[in-house]
């Protein structure tokens, strides 16, 4: 009886120690571009000072993503398309993260 319930003890264990990757994926993006999309029409409502050229400067920071992020730039428009980039990212971050981790797991359940 005690050898079965060990069989079983490491059956579970080592099903609970794998993740999701598609269901970390897809909730990283979720957050990514959410967040993303917040920032930016937070920066949007909030405004900013008008600089020389009579323009208003609004995130200048945020707007570096432009560099990486093509079409996108501190607007509303720019917050839509920055929630698609967004969730992309971090679809790819977040299911990278997991099958490293499940690789890992993989790895040490070897004997």
């Amino acid at each position: 009886m005690a050898q079965h319930s060990k069989q079983l003890e490491e059956v579970v264990l080592s099903k609970l120690l794998r993740l999701n990757a598609a269901a970390q994926g897809i909730v990283a993006g979720i957050l990514f571009g959410l967040g993303l999309f917040l920032a930016t029409n937070w920066l949007v409502l909030k405004s900013g000072p008008i600089g020389p050229d009579g323009r208003r400067l609004i995130g200048p920071h945020l707007g570096l993503l432009s560099q990486f992020f093509i079409g996108y730039r501190v607007s509303f428009v720019g917050s839509l398309i920055g929630l698609v980039y967004g969730f992309v990212a971090g679809f790819v971050v977040g299911y990278s993260v997991a099958r490293l981790y499940n690789w890992v797991v993989d790895f040490r359940e070897r004997p």
